[in-house]
């Protein structure tokens, strides 16, 4: 599985997609700006890209020939897919502290980039994977209806939290009013996210395994 996974590290995408969270991070340090898109930007630009030149490449027909299970097909692919969401998130957060620091008094109409909010964009590719993953594993070779039905999903999240943190006066105070000082209130919910993340990916990881598993090479 180690060796497949460093296939997907050196050739499951173009090096620019490693570079890409540096840039899309940045956007971070927009003042107020709707800070979900810097991680959606995984979900519009990378995913579709990566599963594109998997097709585009045979890359199935090529790893079915190599000496390996289908059990470590799935789990370094599904591992590959972890470690560029977590390097979106941890370069983002990066920025998201040097935005708090550079306007400390900013008054945010959309979530702030606090721990809460990092807490939910862990809930939103949660969503994310356990559409995209067991979809995806079904063929593991059409990506279109995986990769729209996963993004919808995880931007109706954004969307709806977005709206709730608006209209919800509690939500509102509790990301953006005096609430936002509340660290243990929102460590609670990036560990509580995390969890959600850890979980969502793990089960769909073992439905795309069972899927794959009929799948005729």
């Amino acid at each position: 599985m180690y060796s497949l996974l460093m296939k997907e590290l050196k050739l499951g995408v173009n090096p620019f997609f490693y570079v890409l969270p540096l840039l899309t991070g940045a956007l971070m340090l927009i003042p107020g700006w709707l800070y979900f898109l810097v991680i959606l930007y995984f979900c519009f630009i990378t995913v579709p890209n990566m599963l594109g030149g998997y097709k585009s490449q045979n890359d199935l027909m090529f790893t079915s020939m190599l000496p390996v299970s289908k059990k470590d097909i799935v789990k370094a692919r599904v591992s590959f897919i972890v470690i560029l969401e977590l390097l979106h998130l941890v370069i983002a957060a990066i920025y998201g502290m040097i935005s708090v620091r550079l306007y400390p008094n900013l008054t945010y109409l959309f979530f702030s980039p606090s721990f809460g909010f990092w807490g939910l964009c862990f809930v939103m590719l949660a969503i994310f994977n356990i559409i995209l993953i067991p979809m995806y594993f079904k063929t593991a070779y059409k990506y279109g209806a995986p990769t729209i039905a996963s993004t919808l999903a995880a931007l109706l999240f954004a969307g709806s939290a977005e709206w709730i943190g608006i209209q919800n006066s509690y939500v509102f105070e509790l990301f953006k009013g005096t609430g936002a000082d509340r660290i243990a209130i929102h460590a609670l919910i990036l560990a509580a996210g995390i969890a959600i993340f850890a979980i969502a990916t793990i089960i769909a990881y073992h439905i795309a395994y069972k899927r794959f598993l009929k799948v005729e090479l």
